[in-house]
Formats: structure tokens, sequence, C-alpha cells
């Protein structure tokens, strides 16, 4: 475990009349959120959603920097010199019809912050918030990332191509858990999210009337026999001690009752931990479905879609983070391996820092329409990030005084 001398704690003035009280910003940090929640907004549409957060952050008197983003926000708090940290939160919301009665629910129709960005995005402007008010005692910088596109792995890409991580020396992230009570956290060294990647199948037989199915060559058939042949690679083809989930997740073909069609699509994902497994997985799953569509007489085709890579955290910073939220008051825990994707792991491939979860206790999970997860749970996350980027920001100013190169600043991947 990682030993450091605590960064002494001044809370922000608590003047009710003052917009930077306590008081006042633990209730704006829910009112952010749920104007958030009901003003969704989709993958790289997230236009409104970064007019709002430019508002708020100015309201803070933190200005956005000038960085070539179509959509998302990136500021800094701090002095010029010294050590940068860097808080991210994700901003998209799903394409889901929510299922909720809460008053604020979804005003965009089959749109939804199903996922918690509305929490992360509100968690991250309460540590800003914090962090201004603090800003003469921060040695160094702490640089926002409110980065739009993660669901669908495109977002953090375009905020690195901008520069948003010159001169970062360790960035910080979240997932809400709604499977973990609020006040509880939980993180873990290395490997942490999976490796995801997408794929879709087209199969091609010969279509023919459904009353003579021997004039045809049946794309279902064949298609079905497919989807059960791919579940082979996870129990026949890689080691049970390795990490792989295949999943189907879409299947269309046919537009009537009595014909059999053409061609038809599969759509789904691919889970991984390992890279060499990774790298495999594409070509076992042509030897399948090749073999398996000749066999019937029909024609297959993958087309192979990478998506982010697993998130790695560097275990000085995990074990770091796990010791500020122990001063915090949570209940620390190690977190499972998450199947789960995120684009947060291209962060850390050029920075060394951490991914954490944060219980938000929802009834339902993640992506589903009813989740929900409990508000309480966001302003005690803004506080514990503004503490850990401070507390991050002494410790990398004491070791790089101390050495050019230390455990804080190298990457462990």
């Amino acid at each position: 475990m990682t030993t450091r001398t605590p960064a002494p704690e001044a809370p922000c003035s608590t003047d009710s009349n003052d917009t930077h009280s306590t008081d006042a910003l633990a209730r704006r940090v829910i009112e952010w959120r749920r104007e958030l929640h009901q003003f969704p907004e989709l993958s790289e549409q997230e236009h409104q959603t970064t007019q709002r957060i430019t508002r708020w952050l100015d309201q803070l008197s933190i200005s956005p920097l000038p960085l070539s983003l179509k959509t998302g926000v990136v500021a800094d708090i701090g002095a010029s010199s010294g050590p940068v940290v860097a808080l991210r939160a994700d901003i998209d919301a799903l394409p889901i019809v929510e299922d909720t009665d809460v008053p604020f629910r979804s005003q965009h129709p089959g749109v939804m912050h199903a996922c918690g960005h509305d929490f992360h995005t509100a968690v991250m402007l309460g540590a800003a918030g914090l962090l201004k008010a603090r800003e003469a005692q921060l040695p160094g910088r702490v640089r926002l990332l409110f980065q739009p596109a993660e669901e669908v792995s495109v977002g953090a890409r375009q905020l690195i191509h901008a520069g948003a991580l010159q001169p970062v020396s360790a960035v910080f992230g979240l997932h809400n858990a709604p499977e973990l009570p609020s006040g509880t956290f939980a993180t873990r060294s290395g490997a942490f999210y999976a490796n995801v990647d997408r794929f879709s199948i087209r199969i091609t037989g010969k279509g023919a009337h459904a009353a003579k199915p021997e004039e045809g060559i049946d794309s279902i058939i064949a298609a079905s026999h497919i989807v059960i042949a791919l579940q082979t690679l996870p129990s026949r083809r890689v080691s049970s001690l390795e990490s792989l989930v295949v999943s189907v997740t879409r299947i269309e073909g046919g537009n009537t009752w009595n014909v059999l069609p053409q061609t038809v699509e599969l759509e789904g994902t691919v889970r991984t931990y390992s890279t060499q497994v990774r790298e495999q997985v594409p070509d076992m799953m042509r030897q399948v479905i090749h073999g398996t569509a000749a066999a019937l007489g029909a024609q297959a085709e993958l087309v192979w879609h990478p998506g982010p890579p697993s998130v790695v955290n560097t275990p000085f910073w995990a074990d770091f983070s796990r010791q500020v939220a122990t001063e915090h008051g949570y209940q620390v825990e190690t977190a499972e391996r998450q199947m789960g994707g995120e684009d947060f792991a291209l962060y850390l491939q050029g920075c060394p820092g951490t991914f954490v979860s944060i219980g938000s206790g929802s009834p339902f999970g993640l992506h589903h329409p009813g989740f929900n997860p409990d508000e309480s749970a966001i302003y005690p996350a803004s506080r514990y990030f503004a503490a850990l980027a401070e507390a991050a920001l002494h410790q990398l100013a004491q070791e790089q005084h101390a050495s050019p190169t230390s455990k804080a600043t190298a990457s462990t991947q």
C-alpha cells in the first residue's frame, strides 16, 4: 500500500449566500444532474449539453480551453506551473425510452441517461466548484475533461487528438455502480474493464418460396447454426482460464412470412482481457462462420469493428485512490473485473491513472429504462474527486522534486 501525507482539507465557504458555499454546491449538483437528465443527447450530438456545462463552469469562474472540439468541454483550474492531473466525466446518453416516474424524466423521446453520465458530469462539476475555491492552494493544475461519445467509443480519442492530455501526469475517472450501495467505493489494480469489439456477419443463401425450401438455400437456417457454433469459441477454442464472451445481439432477415430470405445479418460483441486472445478471435470466427455456412450451401462474411482496449489501472494510483476514499468515509472494496467496456482505457494507454466505481444504489442496472441512481451519492463523490485531485498534485509535486522518475509518473501497464 502506498503511503502519503494527506493534504490539508479546507472546506469551501459556508455562507449560504455564497454560490460556491458547501450547502449551495451540494444543492446545485443535484439541480445540474436533473437538468442534464431532462435533456439528454446522443453521442456526438451533445451540443446543448456542452453549452450547459460551459455555462455552469462560467458561473464557477472557470473558462474552457480553446481546443478544437465539436462537443465536449476541457477546462483547467490552478496554477500555470507545477504538475497537471485530469478528472474525466462522460456526457452522452443512450437511445433508450425512459421508464421511470421521476419528475425530471427525459424530455427527448427515445433518449435517456440510462448509464448515469448525467451523474458523472454532476460529480465533476461539483469537484470543479470545490477545487476552484482552493485554487490558490493547488500546487499545479486540475484539468476537467467533459468527454462526449463514450457510448460509441470515439470520444476519448477525440479529446486526446485535440491535446487534452498534454501535459497531464495522471488521469482519474469514475463510473457509478448501481449494484453497489451509496457510500461504497471500489477499484482494482491492473485490468479492470474488458477489451470490447463489435462484429457483423452477412449470410447469403438463395431465396425461395417457403412452400418449396428445397429450391433455395435457407439463410435463416445457416444463421441459426452460426449463432450456436460461435459459442464453441469460448467453450472449446480458448482456454477455460481465459475470459472470452461472444454475444450475438441482433439478427435480421426477411420481410414477409412466406419467403425464404436471400440474406440474413447478424451483429454482436466480443469481450476479452488477453491481448493475444483478442487478436486470435477474428480468424477463429471466420473459420467457424465460413465452414458452417459452406456446409449448408451458403456464404458468410465477417466484418470486424475494433473497440476500446481493456481499462488497465496503474497500481500506484489505484492504491492511492483507495486511501483517499478511506479518508473520506467510503466503504472501500476491491472491484471485480468487469466485462463491460470503457474508452477511458485510451487515456490510460498514454498516461498513468485509475478508473473507479462509486456506488449509486439503483434498483435497475445500467442501460435499463428504469435506471435511477441515488442522487445522495453525487456530492460526496464531488468532495472525493476534489480531494483526490489535490492530493495527487501534492504527491506529484513532491515526487517530481525528489526524482525525475517516480512510481506516480510511471505507467506500469
